[in-house]
């Protein structure tokens, strides 16, 4: 029985083997057939190369102190990154910047009445977390980029502090001239509640986290879990980086030791009002101490009494005074260089700066680019050779404003234009599904790309269980995702390193990462952000972190050895279409509110209050705006849907052979998007299609000029940007009628 047993078994490994050599290799676009074979024999290789447990070793090391831009240990990192990179035997150095970096030297919450309190703004060390007591090297709870101040006025909760919480307070009757605010974290970016606040007369922002959204509510707290304890507190950025990122005294120029600078009184980007984040400990007596009239339901948080919006009877003072000193930045830059093509770039980071010691934010990603160098390294010595440059990028000071990848993109954006393919980034990781935003030019290549990877946990593609994610959780999305070939991606705002690449140069870019089985972002920018904290509660195994390696390594690859640069366009025309859509539907319906708004205060039942015996007075009736003529936008899809559909084509005839002039065209496809001019008030976003939101600050306006202009009821300027875009969707059909004539030479 054992001898027949044995033949049997033989005998169908012989037919699985069979079956498996005759099964017919999966074409990729860009690739002939025997080139995709061999192409994917060397992914393969690559992919079995990152180790989950040199990923552990190295968090270690790198989160071990806090690495704040401008500490010891930030510069420390940099240099064991390039001493790494060079001991693997790849090119590695540092590049050095120099950037405006405040860091507090007075810091000052207190309610006078009708309590006396004083706000901790610290966080206390736990016996458990090995790290968190290293007090002396720390940064303190502040905001950077916070105008200095000293205020004091009655406290008004504001809620999110976003466009539409002021718009409800209009009609509440409440104004916050002369008065401090208080908003919670979470519904826009951090940046934009202090902005709003000093636009509607506030004199200084407070911000604290509520455990609705960031605490209790979420799970248990840490260290039992991951959650934000009552005493964990969120530092972080508030630089009006929506008009734009990088060093404040340097715009549009690198930040080199000779560079000219602005006054630090002419720096747009710092805040009009002082403003500091707390605790949700330390917010509780402030926000118990308000009266007024209770908050709307939407309003409320989690904490255990009746949320007011006052003003008063608290009042607060507060102070704010900074050490506005320069700092270094240290870039890590490493470059493979190409066989065939060494003047087109694949661009590849992930930033190495913390506030604190940043083990999920962003060492958890820096870590899985450490093994996708290494394997590539390995590669490398193996016999493979890509055709393209690859160059790996750490970034420093990506937390206080985009700051290593911005000066480093100005100061080489002539050669960036010229040479860069794309960009791909990455920001932390932890542990679940993937997450994919960017350029729609490569959301066919990336679906391509997570075809090919499998999930450590499900052992299907990481695509597939990000597909099954879709059809769970967006019923209204279910029938498209089961039967599109491709996964859908966001747009692109900003909040990462791809900013500077996509919204300022026109680089196609791609940001990625895993996450959503875990409560990451518990401990987000807090102390408690560190290698115990992501070892017990994140992706404690690293095998994820190995998943990123696999998946970003194998699109740069790809990339990097394509015979044609893998772009596709017809998934771009359907987005922007869709765009223009949404864009319509949004003039259509502030014309229907101001019509209505017109009619009830002609008809005298305007309900603009909340409180009849506190009535506010109607609001004066505006002009019905124009129709907007869309004539031009229609004719340049038109016109592009065609040309895309000829370029198409002219790609499945032409077999994808070698033709460095269609990539030369294909590399220049993004920047085609852009405008010298810029966005309307912020030059240094160029992008016609995707850019941050003046009052989203991370969240995307997508066809900005136009969509911003309608939000905001500028008409005129609507009506010019649509052409402005038109041309620039015309010269896009241009280039890919012309990489289509190169295509069938």
């Amino acid at each position: 029985m054992r001898h027949l047993t044995a033949l049997l078994l033989v005998f169908s490994l012989c037919v699985q083997a069979a079956g498996q050599a005759a099964e017919p290799v999966r074409p990729l676009r860009g690739y002939k057939a025997d080139a995709a074979a061999t192409e994917r024999q060397w992914e393969e290789k690559f992919r079995a190369l990152p180790d989950p447990a040199n990923m552990r070793e190295y968090m270690q090391r790198l989160s071990a102190r806090p690495h704040h831009v401008g500490s010891a240990y930030d510069e420390d990192n940099a240099e064991w990154l390039a001493a790494k990179f060079k001991l693997w035997g790849l090119d590695a150095k540092i590049e050095v910047f120099d950037v405006l970096f405040p860091t507090p030297k007075e810091r000052l919450v207190e309610m006078l009445e009708p309590v006396r309190f004083k706000a901790k703004l610290e966080e206390p060390a736990l016996a458990v977390d090995p790290t968190s007591g290293q007090k002396e090297k720390q940064l303190p709870v502040y905001h950077a980029y916070s105008k200095d101040g000293e205020v004091t006025a009655p406290l008004i909760f504001v809620n999110y502090g976003v466009p539409a919480d002021y718009e409800e307070l209009l009609r509440m009757g409440i104004s916050v001239q002369g008065k401090i605010v208080i908003a919670k974290y979470g519904g826009s970016w951090r940046g934009i509640k202090p902005k709003l606040a000093a636009e509607h007369g506030a004199l200084g922002c407070i911000i604290y986290s509520d455990p609705k959204e960031d605490g209790f509510v979420q799970g248990d707290v840490y260290p039992n879990g991951a959650a934000r304890p009552s005493f964990g507190a969120q530092r972080g950025s508030v630089m009006d980086m929506p008009v734009y990122p990088g060093d404040p005294l340097t715009p549009g120029v690198g930040a080199t030791a000779d560079a000219k600078r602005l006054p630090l009184d002419q720096a747009q980007t710092i805040t009009k009002v002082p403003v500091l984040p707390m605790s949700y400990a330390d917010a509780e007596p402030l926000l118990k101490a308000l009266g007024g009239e209770v908050a709307p339901a939407a309003w409320r948080g989690a904490l255990p009494f009746t949320y007011h919006v006052g003003p008063g009877p608290a009042k607060v003072h507060m102070k704010v005074v900074s050490n506005w000193d320069r700092k270094p930045l240290y870039n890590v830059i490493v470059r493979i260089p190409g066989a065939v093509y060494p003047d087109e770039w694949v661009l590849r980071g992930n930033h190495h700066d913390a506030w604190v010691n940043g083990a999920e934010d962003p060492v958890s990603g820096a870590v899985a680019l450490m093994e996708e160098g290494r394997a590539l390294a390995e590669l490398l010595k193996q016999g493979w050779k890509p055709k393209r440059t690859i160059i790996l990028c750490f970034w420093d000071g990506e937390e206080p404003g985009l700051l290593g990848s911005t000066e480093w993109v100005e100061t080489h954006a002539a050669e960036l234009t010229a040479k860069a393919v794309a960009y791909i980034n990455s920001d932390g990781n932890s542990r679940g599904y993937i997450g994919l935003g960017g350029s729609h030019s490569l959301e066919n290549f990336m679906s391509e790309v997570t075809r090919d990877i499998e999930d450590p946990e499900t052992k299907m593609t990481v695509m597939k269980r990000r597909q099954l994610l879709d059809i769970r959780t967006m019923p209204d999305k279910r029938a498209e995702a089961r039967s599109r070939a491709d996964l859908r991606i966001g747009a692109l705002g900003s909040g990462s390193d791809y900013t500077a690449f996509i919204d300022h140069l026109g680089v196609a870019s791609i940001n990625l990462g895993f996450g959503g089985e875990d409560l990451g972002g518990g401990q987000y920018h807090s102390i408690y952000d560190d290698f115990y904290y992501y070892t017990h509660f994140l992706d404690t195994t690293f095998v994820y972190g190995r998943t990123l390696a696999q998946t970003a390594g194998t699109a740069v690859m790809r990339l990097a050895d394509a015979e044609v640069l893998p772009f596709q366009f017809s998934n771009f025309i359907e987005t922007v279409k869709g765009y223009e859509t949404e864009i319509k539907q949004a003039a259509a319906k502030q014309r229907s509110e101001i019509e209505e708004q017109n009619r009830e205060i002609d008809e005298g039942v305007f309900v603009g209050t909340l409180d009849p015996k506190k009535p506010v007075p109607a609001p004066s009736k505006e002009p019905v705006p124009p129709f907007l003529n869309f004539a031009p936008l229609d004719n340049a899809l038109d016109l592009l849907g065609r040309s895309v559909e000829k370029y198409e084509k002219s790609v499945a005839a032409a077999g994808d052979k070698a033709s460095p002039a269609v990539n030369a065209r294909l590399i220049q496809s993004e920047r085609k998007l852009t405008e010298d001019a810029g966005l309307p008030n912020r030059p240094w976003f160029r992008h016609t299609i995707y850019a941050p939101g003046f009052y989203t600050g991370y969240g995307v306006k997508t066809i900005p000029g136009v969509r911003e202009a309608i939000e905001q009821k500028r008409w005129a300027e609507a009506d010019a940007q649509i052409l402005r875009v038109s041309r620039v969707l015309e010269g896009e059909a241009d280039l890919l009628e012309k990489a289509a004539a190169d295509l069938t030479k």
